[in-house]
């Protein structure tokens, strides 16, 4: 029998809460029976979202929290403040164990800050970063960080690229996933100052497997399968990917329906098309998890819509099932890194 994976889904989070979030946990639960997700937040309205639809009441309940932490609100000053806030009260569920995974769609600041100080780090663990996939012409790679540490130093970078080739490696199934650094050319003595400094360190790594600089225009080709940069970069590269692909989805669309000869085509090319474009739909793979603490916590987009929510669900499942964290401590525990 599978052990069941708990999820405390912050309902009260993102654009579209509560109803996307009530919609995702109500698939999520009545897909796999091994899943178990407390939607937390506001009684009230999440109850009368739950009224539309059937679902196992036993395993999709509501957890209390009378709070919401707005993206408008200072992340530090909102974690130690609205201690009954869905982002601080389903951190705290999985701080305490109630809980294998937290996710939400609300203020990444918050997620961020409340994951290191409600959640916590492993030890050895510098600076969690978030990982998130990204769809290239041969799968998927792993971009980290994707957000989470605007500054970073080389020795971040380093635990970054091991901490995305064990998630790789296991929740994907990539046997020794090439590593990347992002870099503006490929020769090792190209980069900025940390670019430098990290490439050496990536090189001597004996627990990855690292291939060198990898340039932006080569990532969606699938140049590698761990992409490794500081929060900064890797949040432009993010934004720009989902932006350019939202713009060439809407050109060829409109194109495609343009004249009657573009119609008659658009019906004879539409499943194959509609079967490639779904390979590059970010909701596809679910949410970013910020890896390196010591429980599992996940931030999708703010505009998450079910099929997100539901497909991140599923992605928490993995995640315990394949003992990531553990093998992330595993990892330090054995080789712990020199702050």
């Amino acid at each position: 029998m599978q052990e069941t994976v708990k999820i405390a889904l912050d309902a009260m989070g993102g654009d579209n809460a509560p109803g996307e979030m009530v919609k995702g946990a109500v698939e999520a639960v009545n897909a796999r029976e091994n899943i178990q997700v407390f939607l937390v937040g506001k009684k009230e309205a999440i109850e009368a979202s739950l009224s539309d639809y059937t679902y196992p009441k036993d395993r999709l309940t509501v957890t209390e929290a009378s709070e919401v932490i707005t993206t408008e609100e200072a992340p530090v000053m909102a974690i130690r403040r609205k201690k009954d806030s869905s982002i601080v009260v389903g951190q705290t569920m999985v701080k305490r164990g109630e809980a294998d995974a937290f996710i939400s769609a609300g203020s990444t600041g918050a997620i961020l800050v409340g994951g290191q100080l409600v959640v916590g780090r492993i030890r050895g663990v510098e600076r969690p970063p978030l990982a998130t996939l990204i769809p290239t012409v041969k799968g998927v790679a792993l971009l980290v960080d994707s957000g989470a540490n605007v500054d970073a130093r080389s020795s971040h970078l380093l635990q970054f690229a091991k901490m995305g080739s064990i998630y790789m490696e296991h929740v994907i199934g990539i046997k020794k996933p090439r590593v990347a650094i992002v870099n503006v050319g490929v020769e090792e003595e190209k980069g900025n100052a940390l670019v430098k400094e990290t490439f050496p360190l990536l090189k001597e790594c004996q627990e990855i497997h690292f291939t060198g600089s990898i340039e932006a225009r080569e990532i969606p080709h699938g140049g590698a399968d761990v992409i490794v940069a500081e929060g900064f970069t890797g949040n432009v590269i993010l934004k720009l990917y989902e932006g350019l692909g939202s713009a060439l989805i809407g050109k060829i669309k409109g194109g495609m329906m343009s004249t009657f000869r573009s119609k008659m085509g658009a019906l004879l090319v539409k499943p194959a098309l509609k079967e490639t474009l779904k390979e590059f739909d970010a909701t596809e793979y679910g949410g970013a998890p910020m890896l390196g603490l010591n429980g599992l916590v996940v931030k999708t987009h703010g505009n998450a819509s079910a099929k997100e929510v539901k497909n991140t669900i599923f992605q928490c499942v993995t995640f315990k099932e394949q003992k990531i964290n553990e093998k992330i401590k595993e990892l330090f525990t054995e080789k712990p890194e020199n702050k």
